[in-house]
């Protein structure tokens, strides 16, 4: 999979139903690689990108690590 995918308006001309699922995917986070490799792709093609593994791993790291409350 390369991560490329028709525009949000394109997706729904064509199929409701995918255009659905593609904005359910994009508020959950289900994504999240696809748009990783897109946006790396654009901006360091020269450097491999991480695994599907390494990335998840490097989010979970991302997210709950630092400061967690509020105050």
């Amino acid at each position: 999979m390369n991560g490329a995918r028709e525009p949000a308006s394109a997706a729904a001309a064509a199929n409701p139903l995918r255009a659905l699922l593609d904005t359910v995917r994009a508020l959950t986070g289900d994504d999240a690689y696809e748009r990783y490799l897109a946006r790396h792709q654009a901006l360091h093609p020269q450097l491999p990108a991480l695994s599907p593994a390494d990335f998840y791993a490097s989010e979970i790291e991302r997210r709950y690590n630092g400061v967690t409350r509020c105050c």
